[in-house]
């Protein structure tokens, strides 16, 4: 498990794209006092992502998503995203079915939604005239089977955001859009802002678990590799997955637990960091027969990390920051 923040964004930047930074645009220029051209330095450059190489000739001024999941991010580093794929309205999305954690900063800048539901409209896309599309090749918003349409309309890059943890999306993001700058201060802002929380934490002896609990159905732990276990690592707890003698199935960055393991896999941890919509699960959990001599239950912290902390992005991370500071601060 990654021990610090940077640390993860270092070796996530290598996993994810084998790609080194490149500077593109809007410094001085040193002679003229001029702004130096986006295209004097990387471009064009070649993105390597989870659907092949694309090449890029400019830097975007016009981007869209395909994936509501990636908005997010776009919106974080500043990119010049202008419309984006909507879901489903519900109880995590603004009355447009953009998620709510960001929502407010899309309306602020403008960002139309591309086509709604998740239903992929390609002659929408091309309507928005993008220099690059954003999508995911995973997920009930992927857009990979759709690839070489997109590709058609404009320079297209593939996120598995299921494998790759949102610092790692960031840096991709921000070597795709011309951003990278705007995403290494977005992480060093982010990484300052959770030291500062840290300190003024109390965190539980023993070890913890975030848990996406599905009462009669195998419910989810997140591994430690996950965004959710990095976030809690960061703030001083001592963070456990499932062990794997109770796994009924391993994914990228959870394991599923069937409910008469559930018992074994959570009995000794000290808190149960819940991810779920549905009241955060912690009704569930708190009520279930088979998990009433649980540690954390007994404890009473089985602790609410709120709708959104189920997909990470830079907007969410800091929501489930402040919800665990809400639960274990010194000044609760």
């Amino acid at each position: 498990m990654h021990t610090t923040l940077r640390a993860l964004t270092a070796a996530g930047a290598v996993a994810l794209l084998a790609l080194t930074g490149c500077s593109s645009s809007g410094g001085a220029d040193a002679e003229t006092g001029g702004e130096t051209p986006a295209s004097a330095e990387g471009w064009p450059r070649t993105i390597v992502h989870d659907a092949g190489e694309t090449e890029i000739p400019d830097e975007p001024l016009t981007i869209v998503s395909t994936s509501v999941t990636l908005t997010g991010s776009l919106l974080a580093i500043d990119a010049p995203v202008t419309a984006s794929a909507a879901t489903g309205v519900g109880p995590i999305t603004d009355d447009q079915g953009f998620f709510r954690q960001w929502a407010d900063v899309a309306a602020d800048r403008g960002v139309e939604v591309l086509y709604p539901d998740l239903t992929l409209d390609l002659e929408a896309v091309e309507l928005a005239e993008p220099d690059l599309i954003v999508g995911s090749s995973i997920g009930a918003d992927a857009t990979a089977e759709a690839y070489d349409q997109l590709s058609e309309i404009a320079p297209t890059i593939m996120i598995d955001y299921g494998t790759h943890d949102w610092r790692e999306i960031l840096d991709q993001l921000g070597e795709a859009t011309g951003h990278e700058a705007e995403a290494g201060r977005t992480l060093d802002d982010f990484d300052a802002w959770v030291a500062e929380q840290a300190a003024d934490l109390e965190p539980v002896a023993g070890p913890v678990t975030a848990l996406s609990y599905n009462g009669a159905d195998p419910s989810m732990i997140f591994e430690p590799n996950s965004s959710q276990a990095e976030l809690l690592t960061a703030l001083g707890f001592e963070y456990a997955g499932a062990p794997d003698e109770v796994v009924a199935e391993h994914r990228s960055d959870a394991s599923s637990v069937t409910p008469e393991n559930l018992p074994t896999a959570l009995g000794d941890k000290s808190a149960l960091f819940m991810v779920s919509i549905e009241r955060d699960g912690v009704d569930g959990v708190t009520s279930d027969p088979l998990l009433a001599n649980a540690r954390a239950v007994a404890d009473d912290t089985v602790v609410p990390l709120g709708a959104t902390s189920f997909r990470i992005d830079p907007y969410s991370a800091r929501l489930l920051v402040e919800a665990v500071v809400e639960a274990f601060g010194s000044s609760r």
